[in-house]
């Protein structure tokens, strides 16, 4: 459990050194073959296992990561795309480093007021939730999830079918009804959405179950980052429409 410290500055995640190449082509969800600039044809992780759409394009400039750890299979891990207008951030683990270091630096400014927080939290049988804030005001649970796909500039999630998407959603209304708070906090891996919205097209399923969650109480908390070759931090809140 971490104690949190409003106005404590979090200048966000900083990158290990990142080696550019072409993106050839992802596979097998996990797997991507890269052309570094020197020649070299590398197969990288794909730390995504969503479908990727509108963040793989072959062709497109990549920049990954280099880990020399002798029980890694694969040396390289793939981090960024630069797409037309925006790099993009394909790794999934970032988008809950990122914001439980802002929240807890009390840098999310509708997640404020709480003083600790957990990470990785068992709800029910079968699930966990990223985070629980406790404090004066309660409990507050929040799920992060990791968005990448945009349309028109509309940001869209899921990229692909979620179950588990949708069971993160049932297991908070069932929190909502114990009186606690519950956030699902979208973080757009990118910096040229204007607004975001589910995906109804790719899983409407999924969809229809955040519109009834919202409808019952589950707040919707949706923020973009500021990403460079050197970090990402998170930047502001995007408009969602439902």
């Amino acid at each position: 459990m971490t104690k949190i410290h409003e106005g404590k500055p979090f200048a966000g995640i900083y990158w290990p050194e990142l080696i550019p190449g072409t993106l050839i082509r992802r596979y097998k969800r996990f797997l991507a073959d890269v052309k570094l600039e020197n020649g070299d044809l590398v197969t990288a992780h794909c730390p995504n296992s969503g479908s990727m759409a509108s963040c793989s394009e072959p062709g497109r400039k990549v920049y990954l990561s280099r880990h020399d750890l002798p029980e890694r299979k694969l040396k390289f891990t793939w981090e960024l795309i630069q797409m037309p207008d925006s790099l993009v951030g394909v790794n999934t683990l970032v988008p809950n480093r990122l914001v439980y270091g802002a929240v807890a630096n009390g840098e999310v400014e509708e997640l404020k007021g709480y003083e600790t927080l957990k990470r990785e939290v068992k709800v029910g049988e079968h699930s966990r939730l990223d985070l629980m804030l406790q404090g004066e005001k309660g409990t507050c649970y929040v799920e992060i999830k990791n968005c990448s796909m945009i349309e028109n500039h509309v940001a869209m999630f899921p990229d692909a079918v979620t179950t588990r998407g949708l069971k993160h959603l049932v297991e908070m209304q069932k929190l909502l009804k114990t009186g606690a708070r519950c956030v699902m906090f979208y973080l757009i891996q990118r910096m040229d959405a204007v607004s975001f919205q589910p995906a109804m097209h790719i899983d409407p399923g999924y969809g229809k179950e955040l519109m009834k969650a919202r409808d019952n109480g589950l707040e919707i908390l949706v923020y973009d980052v500021v990403v460079d070759l050197k970090h990402i931090r998170l930047n502001r809140r995007v408009s969602y429409e439902s």
